[in-house]
């Protein structure tokens, strides 16, 4: 049986990331920190690129991703700072939904990546 190790957020209820298995689940936002969807991307992946070095990966190590916007008409915005931040032999599984997200949020990701060894 795998142990599991779970790093508390800010939020009661929620983890910052939680690793098993060789594998860790990381979600991050912005925490309303900017106007547009470029702004809190980029300090949305700062976020969870910080989650991700604590839990022991990095985002080279990236499998799979969910993007949720707060409105699909502003995803070339995102992409753009996203297609900047991964690196070009990293690109992971990843999907973008329109979604009802918190007062401030305007972008929200959740990734699963492999532990470096």
């Amino acid at each position: 049986m795998s142990k599991i190790t779970r790093v508390p957020g800010q939020a009661k209820g929620r983890c910052r990331y939680v690793t098993s298995a060789g594998l860790v689940w990381s979600v991050a936002t912005s925490e309303g920190a900017g106007d547009n969807v470029a702004q809190q991307t980029h300090t949305t992946l700062a976020n969870l690129e910080a989650n991700l070095l604590g839990a022991g990966s990095d985002k080279h190590h990236i499998l799979e991703a969910v993007v949720y916007l707060g409105d699909m008409d502003r995803k070339a915005e995102m992409d753009e700072v996203w297609c900047a931040w991964i690196p070009d032999d990293g690109w992971p599984n990843r999907a973008c939904v329109g979604a009802d997200l918190a007062a401030g949020d305007l972008v929200e990701i959740k990734v699963t990546a492999k532990l470096l060894e």
